[in-house]
């Protein structure tokens, strides 16, 4: 059984989906829908809420959460890695790739970064290209440039 439910953050609206004790999803929705009634809410999507707007905040710099995103195993490979970037700080694709052990397969770390399904905990905004532009990100450039410059607003 998945829960859900809808937090204004400063970036938009994240529809938070989990089951009764892991993050399953965060995706960035143009509204708040409907939810799962707060009574019926498990702890962790509360805590997830809660986490998300110290993260916001500049109170929190990492996430102590236990997710399960789903995706393939080299994708698994990838958002675990994803997850050793320090807040404040970006790696290249290139370099991503070098760490799952595929140097050569930058193209898809990149792929596999785009599928995350748990965007700002698993930090996949934090890989930029080699050349130190921004490169893409699945919910649009102006969120990665926000997510970047609050975490240097408060890592700095």
């Amino acid at each position: 059984m998945s829960f859900t439910a809808y937090y204004h953050s400063p970036v938009g609206w994240l529809r938070i989906t989990t089951d009764n004790t892991h993050v399953l999803r965060i995706a960035f929705v143009p509204g708040a829908g409907t939810g799962t009634a707060l009574s019926e809410q498990p702890p962790i999507l509360r805590e997830t809420i809660q986490q998300l707007a110290e993260y916001f905040t500049g109170q929190r710099s990492a996430f102590e959460l236990p997710l399960r995103p789903m995706g393939t195993p080299f994708q698994q490979t990838v958002w675990r890695a994803l997850q050793t970037i320090p807040y404040g700080h970006t790696i290249s694709y290139r370099e991503l790739a070098r760490r799952v052990g595929k140097p050569k397969a930058y193209r898809a770390v990149g792929n596999a970064n785009g599928k995350n399904p748990i965007p700002i905990i698993i930090p996949c905004h934090r890989v930029i290209q080699s050349n130190g532009a921004l490169g893409g990100y699945s919910s649009g450039l102006h969120i990665k440039q926000f997510l970047l410059e609050l975490e240097k607003k408060f890592s700095s």
